[in-house]
């Protein structure tokens, strides 16, 4: 593309790129946010912009996800491509050929806006998923690339005699998912060191290869089945139904869950990718869904290591309480704070460093990212590996802990609610127009038509018809927190709901 020829003197450095980050494509900065666009942290090629210039470019330090403006960097794919963006504007920046404008670099009567080197890195990027030698160079060195587990056939193995159905569902074409797959199963035995060795694709019920999700979780494509001998595609619109051993290609998720003949919370879905795995198949599909983080294991190895960092600034929160526990309204005089947001701070950036240059991948000090937020909303569960499931029955029940809001978690419960004195003396209503409403019923009588009680023998006889007059409180569970719940569940507690619990089941 005619960059200078120095950015190949770049070395990658892993522990500077972190998921989830946003990149300005008007100024040129990595963003990490938090789940409303406030930024925590702002970088400019290698260089952190410090807080005031932050106010500068960003007003009130905020910026709304505008795809025409912000790219969110959110894959493992992502890291280098992120690591690459800040290399070509740090070299761009400092380099004396080229000279810094406001929303790009300027050399002579050429331009380099950033958005148009964003634009380049993602042809590049693409160019090496899609035309280059990436998926050469990693069949032809697998033991560098990829990871192998011999619990990985007991997992699927057990997956399956649970009475559950295994597919499998990724972009990539059969050959190349074939040399992969053939690969992670490379084991003398099978399931157990006493079974033979088996054939991975007799591990899965369904293989749909070239699936290009997240299309796949909207209108999808032609779906055919797969020559497994010679990788090429069989003529011909696959019409069903899908046949165990067989290998498909393309399809489209109402396609699949047809032939499968699963609904939308049936399906447990495992994937890595928080875009084109978790967040579409949540959001069109309704599928349960279960995020692949290998970053959890860093992050749990800080968790624990730094432990003393976290109840440092726990310690600090409580002095901070301290300074303002008996003022009120009332007080004149300002606590000195100083020292302790000092503190705060400090603390905070030595948690942060743990983690890398960019902090954590889920919070920034006790503020959660932006890719922290989208775990929490689509992600039904989320580990390191799908390996974890080998230590749960898979009749267990994941439940994620109370989330605590402010005013629970500032409050015991064995603390009794005082309700604060009036203000002032308490109103008296007003008689005539002014008091209208001041029994609960008077706006009902309005509405009727009247501001006079019924009286009549006929409006009291009519009155008497309406079925119910005030709510009843439910002798039965009405809010079902739990997902899976199911009204065969709930014990009846009488012929009639009993028979009500199956007509509603059978209507729905």
């Amino acid at each position: 593309m005619g960059y200078p020829k120095e950015i190949l003197q770049f070395e990658y450095d892993p522990t500077f790129p972190v998921r989830g980050l946003w990149f300005d494509t008007l100024y040129g900065n990595l963003l990490k946010v938090d789940a409303y666009g406030n930024i925590l942290v702002c970088v400019h090629g290698f260089e952190f912009i410090k807080h005031h210039q932050v106010y500068e470019l960003y007003p009130n330090k905020f910026l709304k996800l505008d795809e025409s403006r912000v790219y969110v960097l959110n894959t493992l794919f992502n890291l280098p491509e992120t690591y690459l963006l800040a290399c070509l504007v740090d070299f761009l920046t400092n380099s004396s050929d080229f000279v810094r404008v406001e929303r790009g670099i300027k050399a002579g009567d050429l331009l380099f806006t950033y958005k148009s080197i964003f634009q380049d890195v993602r042809r590049a990027v693409d160019w090496v998923h899609s035309d280059g030698d990436l998926k050469r160079r990693t069949t032809q060195n697998m033991a560098h690339y990829v990871k192998k587990d011999e619990r990985l056939p007991t997992v699927l193995s057990r997956i399956r005699e649970s009475g559950a159905k295994l597919f499998m569902l990724t972009n990539s074409d059969y050959t190349y998912t074939n040399e992969i797959m053939t690969y992670l199963f490379d084991f003398p035995h099978g399931a157990t060191p006493d079974e033979p060795h088996r054939d991975w694709k007799t591990y899965f019920d369904v293989i749909v290869v070239d699936a290009r999700k997240p299309l796949f979780f909207d209108e999808g494509t032609v779906l055919r089945q797969v020559d497994t001998k010679t990788g090429s595609l069989k003529i011909g619109t696959h019409v069903g139904p899908l046949q165990p051993g067989q290998v498909y290609s393309g399809g489209s998720c109402e396609l699949f869950t047809k032939f499968i003949n699963a609904k939308g919370k049936d399906v447990l879905y495992v994937g890595d990718h928080i875009f084109g795995d978790i967040l579409k198949s949540k959001k069109i599909r309704g599928w349960r869904t279960f995020l692949i983080v290998p970053e959890l294991v860093r992050e749990l190895h800080v968790w624990t290591d730094e432990c003393q960092l976290f109840a440092e600034l726990q310690n600090l929160d409580i002095k901070l309480g301290d300074l303002y526990r008996d003022l009120d309204s009332s007080a004149k005089v300002k606590p000195d704070i100083s020292q302790l947001r000092t503190c705060i701070r400090d603390v905070t950036h030595k948690m942060d460093m743990s983690y890398g240059m960019m902090g954590s991948l889920f919070r920034s000090g006790s503020r959660q990212t932006f890719f922290s937020s989208q775990v929490v909303r689509y992600a039904d569960v989320y580990a390191a590996t799908l390996l974890n499931l080998i230590y749960y029955p898979f009749s267990y029940m994941f439940r994620a802990p109370a989330m605590l809001l402010p005013h629970e978690s500032t409050v015991a419960h064995d603390q009794a609610h005082q309700p604060p004195p009036p203000l002032g003396p308490v109103p008296v209503p007003a008689t005539g127009a002014a008091s209208v409403a001041a029994s609960p019923d008077e706006p009902a009588r309005i509405l009727a038509g009247t501001a006079e009680h019924v009286k009549d023998p006929k409006d009291l006889h009519r009155a008497s018809s309406i079925v119910h007059t005030r709510p009843s409180t439910p002798t039965v569970v009405t809010h079902t927190h739990d997902e899976d719940y199911s009204e065969e569940e709930e014990t009846p507690s009488g012929a009639e709901s009993s028979t009500e619990a199956v007509r509603d089941a059978s209507e729905d």
